[in-house]
């Protein structure tokens, strides 16, 4: 599947119901779904972008680093099937606290010229 095929695919799949069709009759509201719709999917774009910088600057053999970028360039960071679309959200403080051990954005500003020296 191509990176326009997986991004049509990825908007259909935070559509509930009939992806295809506006909820709202308004056009106002129509702009507001769209505009959620589009907030959504970038924020899933950036977050996969953190955390493959992360993974990729955590890498210390040289050659897996290589093999890393070549399937982050060969891939899609539009990605959504690590993520619970439909269900419920706990955002409780217990449930906030960082699971996964992404560091704040100081530590990726920290890191970019070392991540820029990979990429490059």
């Amino acid at each position: 599947m191509n990176k326009v095929e997986q991004s049509h695919q990825f908007v259909r799949a935070l559509s509930v119901g009939h992806p295809r069709e506006f909820l709202s009759v308004e056009k106002d509201a129509q702009e507001v779904e769209e505009g959620c719709r589009r907030l959504i999917k970038n924020a899933v774009t950036c977050w996969n972008y953190v955390y493959l910088s992360k993974r990729l600057l955590q890498t210390p053999d040289p050659t897996h680093q290589q093999l890393f970028l070549e399937a982050i360039r060969h891939g899609s960071p539009v990605s959504w099937r690590h993520l619970n679309l439909l269900g419920e959200y706990d955002f409780s403080d217990q449930r906030l606290e960082d699971s996964v051990g992404i560091l704040p954005a100081t530590w990726l500003h920290e890191k970019g010229a070392r991540l820029a020296r990979l990429i490059h």
